[in-house]
Formats: C-alpha cells, sequence, structure tokens
C-alpha cells in the first residue's frame, strides 16, 4: 500500500491539498482512503469514524483523537486491574475521560497502521503543521529507544528467576504485566516506524508563496532531511494569476512570483515545485477539488530500498577512514551538532534533533571528523586497531 502524508505550513490549505491528492489518485479499479482529524467541506460529504464513499475509488474516515485515547486508557486500565485492585483505586469511567496532549498523534499513528491491512490500494493521511508532523514522524523511533533503554527486553529472559533476584537484590522486580505491556507497545511502535521508513510512503508539503512562507520552508526541508523524509512534491497553494490590471493584485502576484523563482532552485533536484490556482474563494465540493486535482503532480514511483538516505564509503585504501553521509539541504555549520555516545550518533540541526543507532562497522571505530558542504553532512569514521582484524 502506498502512503502520501500531507503536510505544511499553518493555514496554507494542507487540508485541501489531501483531499485533493486523493481525488486525484482515486477512479475505477482504485482503492483510496484519505485520513482527516478534520476533513475538508470539500468533500461535499461529511466523513464519519469509519471509512465512508465519498467520490467513485475515494473514501474518507475522520480521525478521532478523544476516541481513540478513551479506548487506549481503559484497555490499559483493564490490563492493570489486578494491581488497582490490590491498591483499592477507584476506575475511572469512559464518560470522565478527556484526551490529554498528544493524543492527536497517537490516534494519526493507530489510524495510518490500521489502514495498511484494510485492502486499500493507497492512504492519504492529512497532518498537522510541518513543524508538529516531524515530531510526530520523528517519535516511534524516540519512544521505541526510550522503552528499550527503561525496560531491555533481555530482562524478560530472568522471567523464572525472578523471585529468586528479588530476594537477593532485597527490592521487587518487574511484573510481567508491565513487560507483556512494553512488548505490545513497541510492537505498534515498530508498525508505525516501518510505514513511515517504507519506500513507498511520501511526504506533500504545501505552502503559500511569500517571504515568511520561505523562511518556515527552509527550516522544515532541514528537519524532514535529518529524519529522511521522502518529501515528493512541494505544492504552492493559491497561487494569484501573473497578469492583472489591478495594481494591488499584480503587486502580490509579482511577490509570488519571486518566491517561486526561489523554490524552484533550492529545491531543485529533491522534488518538483508544483503550483494550485487561486480560485477566488475558499474551496468547496467535488467540482473545485477536481480542478486542484488536475494540477497535481502524480505519485512517483517507489525508490530503491536504501536505509534511510545514509550511505558509508569504505576509504580505508585512499586515507584509512569509513564516510557516513547524511544529506542536509539547507543545513549551516553554526546549527549543527554531533556527538558520539557509545554506539549511537546524537545529531542536531537547528531546532531538530535526532538519534541513529551506528552500523556495527561504525561501532568498531572511532569519529575523527566532520565536514558540512554542499548540503551533505560526511562523518569520518578511522577503524579501531583493537577491534577490526588484522589484514596479512
Amino acid at each position: 500500500m502506498r502512503k502520501v502524508l500531507v503536510t505544511g505550513l499553518g493555514g496554507a490549505g494542507r487540508t485541501t491539498v489531501a483531499a485533493a491528492t486523493a481525488l486525484a489518485a482515486a477512479g475505477p479499479g482504485r482503492r483510496v482512503l484519505l485520513l482527516s482529524t478534520d476533513p475538508p467541506a470539500a468533500l461535499g460529504t461529511p466523513a464519519e469514524g469509519t471509512p465512508t464513499r465519498v467520490a467513485e475509488g475515494l473514501w474518507a474516515a475522520r480521525v478521532d483523537p478523544g476516541a481513540d485515547f478513551r479506548t487506549e486508557f481503559l484497555s490499559l486500565q483493564k490490563r492493570l486491574s489486578a494491581g488497582l485492585d490490590l491498591l483499592g483505586t477507584a476506575r475511572l469511567a469512559e464518560e470522565e475521560l478527556t484526551e490529554l496532549p498528544g493524543s492527536d498523534q497517537f490516534a494519526l499513528l493507530r489510524a495510518l497502521t490500521a489502514a495498511e491491512t484494510g485492502g486499500w490500494d493507497l492512504a492519504v493521511l492529512d497532518l498537522p503543521p510541518v513543524r508538529e508532523t516531524i515530531a510526530l514522524l520523528a517519535l516511534p523511533a524516540q519512544l521505541r529507544r526510550y522503552l528499550r533503554r527503561l525496560l531491555p527486553p533481555e530482562r524478560q529472559a530472568a522471567r523464572a528467576l525472578r523471585p529468586v533476584l528479588a530476594q537477593l537484590a532485597g527490592v521487587p522486580m518487574p511484573a510481567s504485566w508491565l513487560y507483556e505491556t512494553t512488548g505490545r507497545w513497541d510492537d505498534e511502535l515498530a508498525a508505525a516506524q516501518a510505514l513511515i521508513e517504507s519506500p513507498g510512503t511520501t511526504l506533500r508539503l504545501v505552502a503559500e508563496p511569500g517571504p515568511a512562507a520561505a523562511a518556515a520552508l527552509r527550516t522544515a526541508r532541514t528537519g524532514l532531511a535529518l529524519h529522511g523524509v521522502r518529501v515528493d512534491a512541494l505544492v504552492a497553494n493559491r497561487v494569484l494569476p501573473r497578469h492583472s490590471a489591478d495594481t494591488w493584485l499584480a503587486a502580490l502576484a509579482a511577490q509570488q512570483e519571486k518566491t517561486l523563482q526561489e523554490w524552484g532552485a533550492e529545491w531543485a533536484g529533491q522534488c518538483p515545485v508544483r503550483e494550485l490556482p487561486h480560485l477566488g474563494r475558499d474551496p468547496h465540493g467535488p467540482d473545485d477539488l477536481t480542478a486542484l486535482a488536475a494540477a497535481l503532480p502524480p505519485l512517483p514511483g517507489d525508490p530503491p530500498d536504501q536505509a534511510d538516505g545514509l550511505g558509508i564509503e569504505d576509504r580505508r585504501t585512499e586515507d584509512g577512514t569509513l564516510v557516513w553521509s547524511l544529506p542536509l539541504p539547507g543545513a549551516e555549520k553554526k546549527d549543527l551538532g554531533l556527538v558520539r555516545r557509545g554506539d549511537e550518533l546524537m545529531l542536531r540541526v537547528g531546532p531538530f534533533r535526532r538519534i541513529v543507532p551506528l552500523p556495527s562497522a561504525l561501532r568498531r571505530c572511532a569519529v575523527s571528523g566532520a565536514a558540512l558542504s554542499d548540503g551533505m553532512l560526511r562523518v569520518r569514521f578511522t577503524p579501531d586497531p583493537g577491534q577490526w582484524p588484522r589484514t596479512p
């Protein structure tokens, strides 16, 4: 199943573009699903919690973070029932539960994972503004790392020895339900992470051309590249006609034209910049969506399966190093930070952070330098003679 994630700058019309993207891909013999926490009115049909057919080959469903939070909380409360009874804790009823901050992100991830089993050809997910989306896409890997550090899976092997270990240590050992719950969470997060990192998943950025949007996109572009997210198109929404007798509109159109030229140069080689016309009103109904869908680029094919865009170059015969490269378009040296900690590399680019597990070959090396040039970060590793096999 192909997945298209749609995000953009706040107020740029990303929800409408998500609906137009889904409509453009739908048709006879195709099953396309649009997922959104707030489906656009331009669909013409209100979407419910379960997929509703809105056009030929197109279904839409509303992601309800409140209902998702209540379902997950009550399920967890049920699994903890034995411990809660021992403590005499009063249970929380469904009607008194209100979702917590962050519930939207988890609901969207679960909805995307659930769509994988629905027999869809394509799922289009309407995501929050781009800064929130970058954090959302990084969430599964981050949470899995926290779980592995706090409750390493290998400790479950000592389950039969837990009573003995508790007596020797003098402290109670973690209960079985804790490991079981952690394992379930890890499985769900792993499924979401696999979908996000799949070659069949791409992201579309939506922005209204202008100076403020240009600055925000430069930052977002670097953050998306840091996390290895593949952008298939930058959609410039609400583009005004190039020629107008109205001097005020002509000035705005000229400003947009300048921004579009800059975007074309900055994003060249990474993805196309496609323009969607300003309709003179808010899009409403299938006809408006169809007009916008006709201007959208076709979905790209799957790229060769490459590990998160990271590549290792063996230069041991030239200068005795291995070079690990990561594309970071738009990054500046002053905003870059890099720290090696054990078997992980901690990267910081401006407001974005990522912790990357090192491949096995690089774990036996020491970091000997790094350089950022032409939008590419290159980290040099020198093999540790004590850990590498000697060559005759």
